[in-house]
């Protein structure tokens, strides 16, 4: 299962008209494919044709689903992993929020204690990226290091630039996830190999620029090239929302595809990761606009 998201990446569920796939079945409700029609058959092969189905799966085309007793994945266990990190998350941010002052007298202690948490978080979800398989308690201590690292950041903001931008922060990331489901539930969002290309492309370039503004500000001093705060930062942070809506959308089908293929029931945790993931992503970016369209009044 591959991550959508623009620094993080795992094994993937399928391949949607040759850009990520499976050797033997398209999507649900489309046209048999065998090996030979697939480019991508030999090189990628199907992670989960050992799977009492697959036989099954590869004479009808579209896989059916199968009973939650097989050790299928299916979009409960998404929704249960998914709210288990993100509850995860949330915990360790009002904890953080509510134990690490950000006042004159203590704000270097906790910035201190944020800022390492999120090289923790950042190094157990680098850690969890390149295991074959998902480890709940990796995914979980990443969600608890990154919801320090957030309830600092929240703290900050809300407490010292703009009351209030945290809860407006979490308003902007919910309306963009519901927004993104809707839009590729109702089928206005297509993804495909030229979607999943230019996606990455544009993800790519943007996390290069963000590196090489951030590398200035740390040896130039000051904001760097200025990607990251005032009308350019703002620019910039809209920038980033849209990628995040475009990685919720990546993320959506990998978990459509995983559940059509008969993913094993562990591979939702990698999917609840790839998701908490990319509402982190969205989130910050809404927090860093709210921010300095604050400081500029």
């Amino acid at each position: 299962m591959r991550s959508r998201n623009p620094v993080f990446s795992r094994r993937g569920f399928s391949r949607d008209n040759g850009y990520a796939g499976f050797n033997t079945a398209p999507q649900a409700g489309g046209p048999a494919v065998g090996t030979q029609a697939n480019p991508y058959g030999q090189q990628y092969g199907n992670p989960y044709a050992q799977n009492p189905y697959a036989q099954q799966d590869l004479q009808y085309g579209a896989p059916p689903q199968a009973p939650a007793t097989t050790g299928r994945m299916t979009m409960d266990d998404v929704v249960l992993r998914t709210a288990s990190t993100l509850g995860t998350l949330i915990v360790t941010a009002a904890l953080a929020w509510a134990l690490l002052p950000v006042d004159d007298a203590h704000i270097n202690r906790s910035y201190g204690i944020g800022f390492g948490a999120m090289i923790v978080g950042m190094v157990l979800a680098l850690v969890q990226s390149f295991k074959r398989t998902a480890t709940p308690a990796l995914i979980l201590s990443y969600a608890a290091f990154e919801g320090v690292f957030l309830g600092v950041v929240s703290s900050i903001v809300d407490n010292r630039i703009a009351s209030g931008a945290a809860m407006q922060a979490v308003i902007g990331t919910m309306a963009v996830f519901a927004g993104v489901l809707v839009a590729y539930r109702a089928g206005w969002i297509r993804v495909n190999r030229r979607f999943y290309g230019f996606v990455m492309a544009a993800a790519l370039g943007f996390v290069l620029l963000m590196t090489v503004n951030l590398l200035f500000a740390v040896f130039g001093g000051g904001d760097g090239l200025g990607f990251r705060s005032g009308p350019l930062g703002i620019f910039f942070g809209v920038v980033g929302i849209i990628l995040g809506a475009c990685f919720l959308a990546l993320d959506f089908k990998q978990v459509e595809d995983g559940i059509a293929y008969g993913a094993p029931k562990n591979e939702a945790w990698l999917a609840a990761f790839g998701l908490t993931l990319t509402l982190v992503w969205i989130y910050m970016e809404f927090l860093r606009i709210i921010a300095i369209l604050n400081s500029n009044d």
